[in-house]
């Protein structure tokens, strides 16, 4: 381990090997079209979903924050001394400010975000609120494998912190890869923080994704927008509108874009037809039950250690460990 005193002012970790070029060109060839969710988080797409937090109908923030609030002392304990928490998507650390608030003898903090801009800043505000603390941030597509950087603190366990309800963007076979690589990240001797959201009533959940704002569909309409400023594609926004919708069969929220004519556009030079009422799928927000995300994380390598919720059981968090 490093004891550099210039260790947390060095530029971060950068780990985005992703190329938004290719990814746009194999989802919009698909059949359906397809645009992956991580692409959300340019400053915009970042600045947006922010927003989306502090909407009314979003309870996943407001649930997730108060469950952190009303089991700080406990979720600190079960975390233990001299910890690495590592945190994926980080976001603007609203919640993680509670833990970093309580928790005064971690190692160190890993901010890890695919949206750099966002990231730094975020980073930026932590440093002058922990000026003791390490903190390194790593720019990164955490659906990959993440190295974690060198703290002049030795830990004695690193903990993937992954609240919200991120889990939920990928498949059960994807999760479980994800929760595998996860697991590795922390080590045998590590845990798992992670957030989930639970099946509810549809009148909870469509409106969660179909703000009346209409916030998520801005959000949703910036991956074009994204597009089109750096892939030089034209896309018409008007002529594209936001849609979520429950998949009971699935037990998913599916978040699309809908073609409202027939309609091409360029994206860096290569031409994507659409049909009237053709759909971009854009994200899925998969809902669990303990059971379900238990044999998830267990084809992973993980078990349940213990589990905190809200009194209507709306959304969980749930600390693993190597089973």
């Amino acid at each position: 381990m490093t004891s550099d005193p210039t260790l947390k002012t060095q530029t971060p970790l950068l780990m985005t090997d992703i190329s938004f070029r290719d990814a746009v060109f194999e989802g919009l060839g698909a059949t359906p079209k397809t645009l992956p969710c991580k692409f959300f988080y340019d400053a915009e797409g970042s600045r947006l979903f922010d927003k989306i937090c502090e909407l009314p109908e979003y309870y996943v923030t407001r649930v997730d924050l108060q469950l952190h609030r009303d089991h700080l002392d406990d979720i600190v304990r079960v975390l233990g001394d001299d910890a690495l928490m590592a945190e994926f998507g980080s976001g603007s650390s609203i919640k993680t400010r509670l833990l970093l608030d309580k928790h005064k003898s971690l190692a160190g903090y890993v901010p890890i975000d695919i949206s750099e801009k966002h990231l730094l800043a975020t980073a930026a505000a932590l440093r002058k609120r922990y000026p003791k603390l390490a903190i390194l941030p790593v720019v990164a597509d955490y659906t990959s494998d993440v190295k974690l950087p060198e703290f002049p603190r030795e830990p004695k366990r690193v903990v993937v912190y992954f609240p919200g309800s991120s889990i939920g963007n990928f498949t059960h076979e994807e999760s479980s890869a994800f929760l595998e690589r996860a697991r590795r990240l922390a080590g045998e001797n590590g845990g798992l923080l992670i957030g989930i959201d639970m099946q509810k009533p549809l009148s909870v959940l469509l409106p969660a994704y179909n703000d009346a704002a209409g916030v998520t569909a801005a959000f949703n309409l910036n991956l074009l927008v994204r597009i089109n400023k750096e892939l030089g594609g034209n896309f018409e926004l008007g002529q594209f509108e936001h849609q979520a919708i429950y998949n009971e069969r699935e037990g998913r929220i599916e978040m699309l874009l809908i073609s409202r004519r027939a309609q091409s556009a360029r994206v860096a030079g290569r031409e994507f037809n659409f049909a009237r009422g053709e759909a971009i799928l854009t994200e899925y927000s998969h809902k669990y039950t303990l059971e379900g995300f238990a044999r998830t994380a267990a084809k992973a390598g993980l078990k349940i250690e213990k589990v905190w919720q809200d009194a209507n059981k709306w959304f969980s968090l749930a600390y693993l460990t190597v089973a």
